[in-house]
């Protein structure tokens, strides 16, 4: 993988892990957002292809992708803490 590749793909983790905190609630920080963004960009994606459904591709395409993801994978940990 180039390093672009590999900066563009953080930063797009960063940016779902850091919505999905927003709105879900999650005080991991910075490098636990992106944990968190790039796993939910794994879940997402596989949610969505599992529903048939695509968000488009492009940058804001990865971002929501990731968001919904990262929602989900933020919402099980609350379960499971519990």
């Amino acid at each position: 993988m180039a390093m672009e590749s590999i900066i563009i793909t953080i930063l797009i983790g960063l940016a779902a892990g850091w919505l999905a905190s927003v709105l879900v609630g999650g005080p991991f920080g910075l490098i636990g957002d992106i944990i968190v963004g790039l796993i939910g960009s794994v879940v997402g994606g596989y949610l969505l292809n599992m529903a048939g459904l695509s968000l488009g591709g492009g940058l804001l395409g990865a971002i929501l992708t990731g968001t919904i993801g990262a929602v989900v994978l933020l919402l099980l940990l609350r379960l499971i803490k519990r």
